[in-house]
């Protein structure tokens, strides 16, 4: 059986006369009366009965014309669906994120990814900058969103938003009027040789407020950062832009009034070797990051 015999079998129900299903179907009348005979003999079924005045369909006719016509919509379905696979972007693009960004706007950037361009599949990656740039370097990640300074000649990497710090204390903990006495309270922060220039600048932070933390917790994330201040475990100096994202959290946010020391958030690529849905997928995320406060 071949689509020719379902498709003269198709115009002949629409029509029930051979004379003008041919005509329709840019054939004689023979040939017609030939292949709808052949189909009947494979299906072993008669499909149509027929006389000198007219042309009707069986019962088993009218219940494989309904079938031909579903063949026919998913054949139809399944054009349009290549043609748009062909001219559209498609396969895997990986994505690094730092754990301080607002999973809210990552959560809209995965649903608006896959509404522009839905044979995209999205991957996600929670991880510090150090090891976002070496998986971007190596072509393990296409996307990097990660803490500047970008030290790397082989990422391009460009501002997003400006983050500060700011001192993250359990709820019941008052801060003291001598800033240095936060110094006999135990301290949470990042696992250090991950995020070197983030440690430096968190001292700096702290150094500017008159205190040096004593570091008693390492973490690898700022969710496991902020339960351990949450559940009074100790203290921490966390990016500003955390602060509306835990606010379920008993937690005081503290950022002083002069504080000036700030970070960029960056989008990063290879520079050499772009992912070829990179453009597409930098016009959602500036819009989305770009704006953030």
């Amino acid at each position: 059986m071949e689509l020719r015999h379902l498709r003269y079998f198709q115009v002949l129900a629409e029509e029930l006369h051979f004379g003008h299903a041919a005509r329709r179907l840019f054939i004689s009348q023979p040939p017609l009366s030939r292949q709808i005979k052949e189909l009947e003999q494979e299906l072993a079924v008669t499909l149509f009965l027929r006389d000198n005045k007219r042309v009707q369909l069986t019962d088993a006719g009218k219940y494989f014309l309904q079938e031909v016509h579903g063949i026919f919509n998913k054949l139809e379905t399944a054009k349009v669906q290549a043609g748009r696979i062909h001219h559209a972007l498609a396969g895997d693009i990986k994505i690094g994120y730092i754990s301080s960004i607002d999973k809210k706007k990552l959560g809209e950037l995965t649903r608006q990814i896959q509404l522009a361009h839905p044979f995209i599949k999205t991957q996600l990656f929670e991880l510090p900058t150090a090891k976002q740039i070496q998986a971007l370097e190596a072509g393990r990640l296409d996307v990097g969103i990660i803490r500047g300074p970008n030290p790397s000649a082989a990422l391009t990497a460009e501002k997003l938003y400006e983050d500060g710090f700011c001192l993250a204390m359990p709820g019941k903990t008052a801060l003291p009027n001598d800033i240095s006495a936060l110094e006999q309270l135990p301290f949470i922060s990042y696992h250090v040789s991950a995020v070197p220039v983030y440690h430096a600048q968190m001292l700096a932070f702290a150094a500017q407020m008159g205190f040096t933390p004593q570091l008693r917790y390492e973490c690898n994330n700022i969710s496991s950062i902020l339960e351990l201040v949450h559940l009074g475990a100790g203290i921490s100096i966390v990016p500003g832009a955390v602060k509306s994202q835990y606010d379920h959290l008993d937690i005081q946010f503290y950022t002083p009034a002069l504080s000036t020391i700030l970070t960029q958030v960056m989008l990063a690529a290879q520079r050499a070797q772009q992912h070829p849905a990179f453009e597409a997928i930098r016009a959602l995320i500036i819009p989305l990051f770009g704006t953030q406060k």
